[in-house]
């Protein structure tokens, strides 16, 4: 295993970060969040158009660059960096895979070249953590139950139609695709099947929630009756193995992003310490100070080691290592913001000053996708850590 990056992905995060650095700033990202969509959409544009992001994982025939999910993970490193609100990670690294892996030749061909041209923002609608088996098996009931969060499925005269709710979708209140996880067959017959629902059908109710982390919007979906389209055919499709590879993928990219919050978030704070005085002297060249930012900082290396590791696994399916990197990167994040807040005294804990926004994306990820506790023992209990072995005497 060759551990450097390449030309390429240099070249990736360096014109990157350059163009957030200019378009997306502390203002430029509240802004954004303010907004009803809850994102830029002139630097969704710019990131699709200039960068081709959201289809840097797709292949060159859908209009994609060809990438894997390795580069995808990388480059989200420096969008978690600045905390840039995008449909990125509905779009390209959970709705973008099921569609290549599950959809009909013609869904493929209809969907995934608008999605790599940014034109269609799409997310997937399911309870995050628990549907991308993160924090599960992945076989409980969150597929079914009406009322109780899930969604039901029913044919009719040759077409699906949805009844139900799904809360805490990311970019539900907005995205123009929203792929749906539901249940169909009756309890006899039970199964979990994927179906896109246009986000202007009729009878979907989408409701924008107030979420803890502005720049990660949040919406409820009521589905009444809505009418869907099947992605892929009703038989032979592993629905759920394919939402826990897609979910695999997605902790890599979200510990990648953690990493580069977390980076971020230090770098800020060390240059602070380094300015602020106390009793005549910059609070950096305290001991107690020092001690805590290198416990922050060798905690952030040991996350970002994880974090690569698990993009670059991500496209080996032998290995399912996404979880763990992501439980690291989020306390690394939790621990950075928290120095930060601390360390910048009564400022940091404004909305006006940057640590205390950092410190809401790490708590709201493990919400959505931990806790990090969660994380550990899913993959304890997937790799028999804990299981009693018999001993033969």
């Amino acid at each position: 295993m060759d551990a450097r990056f390449t030309a390429e992905q240099d070249g990736i995060r360096l014109a990157l970060r350059e163009l957030l650095r200019r378009r997306c700033g502390p203002g430029e990202s509240r802004s954004a969040a303010d907004t009803p969509a809850g994102y830029d959409p002139e630097l969704w544009t710019a990131l699709a158009q200039r960068l081709g992001l959201p289809g840097l994982a797709l292949p060159e025939r859908y209009g994609g660059v060809g990438c894997s999910a390795t580069e995808l993970a990388l480059a989200c490193e420096e969008t978690g960096r600045v905390l840039a609100a995008t449909p990125l990670l509905g779009t390209s690294v959970l709705v973008a895979p099921l569609v290549l892996a599950l959809g009909t030749d013609a869904q493929r061909a209809d969907l995934l070249p608008r999605i790599a041209s940014g034109t269609v923002t799409a997310t997937l609608a399911v309870p995050p953590g628990a549907a991308l088996a993160l924090t599960d098996d992945n076989r409980g009931d969150w597929a079914g139950g009406g009322r109780a969060g899930g969604v039901q499925a029913r044919p009719a005269g040759g077409r699906w139609r949805l009844y139900g709710q799904v809360d805490q979708v990311l970019d539900g209140h907005s995205a123009d695709l929203l792929l749906v996880a539901a249940h169909a067959g009756g309890f006899a017959r039970s199964r979990t099947l994927l179906f896109l629902v246009a986000g202007d059908a009729p009878g979907l109710v989408r409701t924008r929630l107030t979420a803890l982390d502005a720049t990660r919007p949040q919406g409820r979906v009521q589905l009444r009756d809505v009418e869907a389209e099947l992605l892929g055919a009703e038989d032979g499709a592993d629905v759920l193995g394919a939402l826990a590879r897609t979910g695999d993928t997605a902790a890599a990219v979200l510990a990648c992003e953690a990493v580069g919050a977390a980076d971020r978030v230090l770098e800020t704070t060390v240059e602070y310490v380094g300015q602020r005085e106390q009793f005549g002297r910059a609070i950096g060249s305290f001991q107690a100070v020092k001690h805590r930012l290198a416990d922050a900082y060798v905690q952030l290396q040991a996350a970002r080691s994880a974090a690569y590791f698990a993009a670059w696994a991500a496209v080996d399916d032998e290995q399912r290592v996404g979880g763990l990197a992501l439980a690291q990167a989020l306390e690394a994040l939790r621990t950075a913001a928290a120095e930060g807040i601390q360390l910048h005294g009564g400022i940091g804990f404004t909305w006006e000053h940057e640590p205390q926004r950092y410190f809401k994306r790490a708590a709201a990820d493990e919400l959505l996708f931990g806790p990090a506790h969660r994380l550990r023992a899913h993959a304890a209990d997937a790799a028999r850590l804990f299981d009693r072995a018999e001993v033969s005497v």
